[in-house]
This record gives structure tokens, C-alpha cells and sequence, in this order.
């Protein structure tokens, strides 16, 4: 049995289906882990969501949710407004199942055997592992209620943008669930930086106060590797615990699989019919 670590996919199925067909993926055998970002800017996220829900099904994948599979589930539900890529998911005859599926998948998958962690955007600084595990768990519970409408609708904002500023349950959930998903730098206080999405060697040369999560001075530490999604301008990266896998497929680049017993790593170049729809 192998473990296929794959970056942000954002809807770009034929892509993914070429890069399963490279590493000869066996459903029976091997397994998939997607770190988020299944749907939005790219073409067929209809198509994808089916695909990897039919797999983790079998139980041959699972993905953790990134914040734009978070943000379909709000847009089912009518609290904001959909991109205009997934109009065709959200008309689709089996919305409710693909939600009620994608409702389902954690925040944070950790596996002591393997000892990595699977996650969209990463841990917070501020966290060891004991406290990510307890975030992701109320954020899990949290969408699975029955009517989770209701907490989404104020999980949404950008304050507090410190762990250690929050005084509230709704406080904790709303840092965590942009800690977990949308989360590339913080300040030298350990607060989110929401903007930029350049590359750290980009950033460093007009901000140089922002600090990739990764690296910063106050991070608590955590036993096992980390790998991570979200930033397409980072790349396959591998540093300290960490291993990035968004590497901009829906932008025009590639999507990434990651062996996670070999470390060898597959690519699967994204062509122009799959890029995003602008807008």
C-alpha cells in the first residue's frame, strides 16, 4: 500500500486523473490524501467532488478542508455569494450529498503512524499539536451540526487575528478556522496577515516584517511533519517539519503527489483547457 500526499486541485480534474494514472493509483491498495481546495477556480469541481467522494467511500482518500471547499458550503447554504465556476455544482442534482460528504471532512488529519499531519494552510504558531487537535475537533463539530448555517454565518471575518486575543468561544473558532485554512503569514506578534500571497522571498523585499507561519521565532513545536496546501506562490517546498504541495495547478502550473513513504514526488503538468475561468 502506498500514500499519495496531493496539493490544492480547485476543480482541475482531467489533470488529476492523468496524475493518478502516472502513479499507477490502485484504489484497492493505495490511498489518497488531498490537502483541500477540491473545487473552485478551475473548470470541473463538480467532477472532482464526485470523484474524490466516491473514493473516500471506498475508503481509498480523504481530504481536509481548505477555504474554498468552506466557502461552498456557505454558498449552499446561501450565505454568500458563489464564484461563478461552481454555478454548475451548485445546480447540480446531488448538491446536498456532495455537501453533506465535504461537511464531513476534518480540518486536520494527524497520523501518529506515519507521523505527518495532513492540513490546508497550517498550524497556528501559537499551537502545539494537543491544541490544533482540540480547534479542529470544535470546528468539525461545529459544521456537522444539523444546521450549521447558523455558525457559519458568523465563523466569517478576519478579527481576532491573534490566538492570544481571543476572548470568546466564537473568538477561538473564528481564528481557528482561518488559522487551518487560510493562513500563509503572521506579524512578529504571531498575528494573521491576510493580503499577501507572494512568495517569501517576494515578500521580504517590501514587507519584511511578515514571516511565513513556518518559520516564525515563537512557533511552538510539533513532533511531525506538516503537510500543507494553499500557497500556490510558495511551490513544492520542503523545510524544518513542513512539506508544501500547492503548486498553482489551476494558475497554470502543476498539481503534485507526494509519496509520503518514499518522498518522491510526481507532477502532472495543468494544460490550458483546465486553467480557471476568470472573474
Amino acid at each position: 500500500m502506498s500514500i499519495y500526499a496531493i496539493g490544492d486541485i480547485q476543480g482541475c480534474y482531467e489533470p488529476l486523473r492523468r496524475l493518478l494514472d502516472q502513479i499507477r493509483f490502485d484504489p484497492r491498495y493505495d490511498q489518497l490524501w488531498f490537502t483541500g481546495d477540491l473545487v473552485s477556480r478551475g473548470k470541473h469541481s463538480l467532477e472532482t467532488l464526485r470523484f474524490v467522494r466516491s473514493l473516500s467511500l471506498d475508503h481509498a482518500a480523504l481530504s481536509v478542508l481548505g477555504n474554498h471547499d468552506i466557502s461552498l458550503i456557505a454558498a449552499a447554504y446561501g450565505l454568500i455569494e458563489p464564484h461563478k465556476s461552481l454555478r454548475k455544482l451548485l445546480d447540480a442534482p446531488d448538491l446536498f450529498e456532495l455537501v453533506e460528504w465535504l461537511r464531513q471532512c476534518p480540518c486536520l488529519h494527524v497520523d501518529p503512524d506515519q507521523q505527518m499531519i495532513l492540513v490546508h494552510a497550517g498550524i497556528s504558531p501559537e499551537w502545539d499539536l494537543a491544541l490544533a487537535q482540540q480547534q479542529a475537533t470544535r470546528l468539525e463539530q461545529a459544521l456537522r451540526q444539523a444546521h450549521p448555517e447558523t455558525w457559519l454565518a458568523t465563523a466569517y471575518g478576519n478579527q481576532p487575528a491573534a490566538w492570544h486575543n481571543c476572548q470568546t468561544p466564537a473568538d477561538q473558532d473564528r481564528y481557528s478556522l482561518n488559522a487551518f485554512t487560510r493562513m500563509r503569514f503572521c506579524y512578529p506578534d504571531a498575528s494573521l496577515e491576510f493580503q499577501q500571497k507572494l512568495n517569501p522571498i517576494a515578500v521580504s523585499q517590501s514587507q519584511a516584517e511578515l514571516i511565513p507561519w513556518f518559520r516564525h521565532p515563537k512557533r511552538l513545536p510539533i513532533p511531525y511533519t506538516i503537510l500543507f496546501g494553499h500557497w500556490s506562490t510558495l511551490g513544492y517546498h520542503r523545510e524544518h517539519n513542513i512539506i508544501a504541495l500547492d503548486t498553482g495547478c489551476v494558475w497554470g502550473g502543476h498539481l503534485t503527489a507526494l509519496n509520503i513513504d518514499t518522498k518522491n514526488r510526481i507532477g502532472q503538468a495543468c494544460h490550458d483547457y483546465e486553467r480557471r475561468e476568470k472573474g
